[in-house]
């Protein structure tokens, strides 16, 4: 073969080797993935967590465990006999380089409990890399979104049993106002906040995660405001007008 020819050859290879290189994988493979892993869920086959997760990966999960390899396949199980359900993978983002990726995603869970059925929304963040032409998942995170609870039943009635002022320490203030149908909450520069009724004596806010409670003493008044915050407390004493 002549010299000139031997070089263009030589030319293609490289040019051809190079967009190889350029492309690796795409968002819609990872996507591709991780619902599969998802598919596997309700089902509690390991499998798919088998083939991608690294030997050495990193998983934390929304309660908060940290788990290795051995740690998630031993969590994957079957869900319950009664129980059934999907997860769909939505709302993609990601960053793919030469040798590594981290995609975001959000996950539409819906679970069947004997008939009722539940909905939870997830954001995973998964980091991949690509070892010997291969690609893995060395960490992936989890977390669930905050959602209101289902609302109660309103008692006009029993609001002006929590109308008052309560106090943190001296000169820090909250007042809560009884209003027709509504029970608000107002703080010295801060809106006002509606109160909206969850179970007797228990409200929460809009958007918020965490439960307003009022505290009675043992004759039935109430004489205590509870701001309760991931199951701590911080208590607010009500005080005389």
């Amino acid at each position: 073969m002549k010299p000139m020819v031997v070089a263009v050859f030589s030319v293609l290879a490289m040019l051809g080797c190079g967009r190889s290189e350029r492309q690796g994988i795409t968002q819609e493979e990872f996507v591709r993935r991780t619902q599969e892993i998802m598919d596997a869920v309700a089902p509690g086959n390991p499998e798919p967590w088998k083939k991608y997760f690294a030997q050495d990966g990193m998983y934390f999960d929304e309660k908060g465990r940290s788990m290795d390899k051995a740690a998630l396949l031993k969590d994957v199980s079957p869900l319950p006999k009664g129980y059934s359900g999907t997860i769909k993978v939505l709302n993609a983002k990601s960053n793919i380089l030469s040798q590594t990726a981290v995609m975001g995603y959000d996950l539409d869970e819906t679970e069947v409990v004997f008939g009722q059925e539940l909905k939870a929304r997830y954001h995973g963040t998964d980091t991949w890399v690509r070892r010997n032409g291969e690609w893995q998942m060395v960490a992936g995170q989890m977390l669930r979104y905050y959602e209101d609870p289902a609302q109660g039943q309103p008692n006009a009635a029993a609001y002006k049993e929590y109308a008052g002022r309560y106090e943190l320490s001296a000169g820090i203030t909250r007042v809560v106002s009884a209003n027709r149908q509504d029970l608000t909450l107002d703080r010295s520069g801060r809106a006002t906040e509606t109160l909206i009724p969850e179970a007797p004596d228990i409200f929460f806010r809009k958007g918020i995660e965490g439960r307003i409670l009022f505290r009675r003493d043992a004759a039935g008044k109430v004489d205590g405001l509870i701001d309760r915050r991931n199951n701590e407390d911080i208590i607010w004493k009500r005080i005389a007008e």
